[in-house]
């Protein structure tokens, strides 16, 4: 469920007519803002404005970041609007949305995974939306999910996807282990483990625990090379399945189940058609743990408003029909499938949720 203050936040307007305007304005410019603020951080403004503190000159900025004075210019005459740096007396300042661009891990790992991943592909949005299709996707290849390309993606946007994709989970890992490890199991089906860096978490934390990742053929020949002579790496292994395919069926006899940042990939009906089979395949005394960053559920709005963004890269370049979802939703595909929530464990990480659950 929203947060009473989120409930309250979204039920009233939070803008004056003046500020309304102006995030109206910032709507229509935000490709711009967006460029301009980009090129601020690669081209090392923010930085140098961060490193001196009595302030720069236009043309010391220029000769600095090695850029005529008119590239300067434009890029210091947008920013000084947009509101990420000052000017006082002739001389550039850093101001704290500039700061927190420069130095806030989130904000980097967002921009870097929206330029290169997004950006291109956003413009079919619409086409995206009326099809039901992630129409953008075409920017990179003709595959019909992104999943089915990662491997081929250019190697600057798959440094993007995996940074952006590692950066949100690995935050969560720790007290993930601490919760999944509690029960003790040892065997555990890692369901959409991509590259094992989970797996991997898992074979050192417990030295009797083996692994199985679950996931397409061309991901888990990514797995093997990106956990060969890793502490454990025997005892992760793969097993290849396609779970778009309704006929794919779980192995059978795992003590866990787990699903991290996977079912927000899917639809609703893929989701629980999925659960359904997860279900079929869990042990009486197994658990199944969903680990996802539920919008709904998130301490801060800020948070909470990255997330629903988020959701517009699986519509327009990742698959066409699924999203960040709310958790409500979630509990209601995990209930039809012949499951049950057992708990939510909330505030993991960088806000995800894990939902323990069991056979009905």
């Amino acid at each position: 469920m929203l947060s009473s203050p989120q409930k309250e936040m979204y039920a009233q307007e939070r803008f004056s007519a003046l500020q309304a305007q102006r995030l109206a304005q910032e709507i229509a410019f935000g490709p711009v803002v967006f460029q301009v603020s980009r090129l601020m951080v690669k081209f090392g403004i923010f930085q140098m404005l961060d490193d001196h503190k009595e302030g720069l000159a236009m043309d010391e900025i220029a000769q600095k970041a090695h850029l005529s004075y008119y590239g300067a210019q434009v890029l210091l005459e947008s920013s000084l609007t947009i509101g990420t740096i000052l000017l006082r007396e002739g001389k550039f300042f850093l101001a704290k949305p500039g700061w927190f661009l420069l130095h806030d891990d989130m904000a980097r790992v967002n921009m870097d995974f929206n330029h290169d991943v997004n950006y291109l592909g956003l413009f079919n949005l619409e086409e995206a939306i009326l099809n039901g299709k992630p129409e953008g996707l075409k920017v990179f290849g003709t595959w019909p999910t992104i999943y089915e390309g990662l491997s081929q993606l250019p190697p600057h946007v798959q440094k993007s996807w995996f940074g952006f994709d590692h950066f949100y989970s690995d935050n969560s890992f720790e007290q993930a282990l601490q919760i999944v490890f509690a029960r003790q199991p040892h065997t555990l089906l890692d369901v959409g483990g991509n590259t094992g860096r989970w797996a991997t978490q898992c074979v050192k934390h417990n030295a009797e625990v083996n692994v199985t990742i679950m996931d397409l053929p061309q991901q888990l020949e990514m797995m093997r090379k990106a956990t060969a002579g890793q502490e454990g790496a025997d005892r992760i292994h793969g097993y290849a399945g396609n779970l778009l395919d309704e006929s794919t069926a779980f192995p059978t006899g795992f003590d866990a189940l787990w699903m991290s940042q996977f079912l927000d990939c899917f639809s609703e009906e893929q989701v629980c058609s999925i659960l359904r089979r997860a279900a079929a395949s869990m042990k009486p005394d197994a658990r199944l743990y969903i680990m996802e960053t539920f919008w709904d559920r998130q301490r801060f709005e800020t948070a909470s408003y990255c997330l629903a963004q988020i959701s517009l890269y699986f519509t327009a370049l990742a698959n066409g029909n699924s999203k960040m979802y709310y958790s409500d939703d979630m509990i209601r595909c995990v209930e039809s499938s012949g499951l049950k929530v057992e708990t939510i464990h909330d505030g993991l990480g960088l806000g995800h949720s894990i939902m323990q659950v069991k056979k009905a």
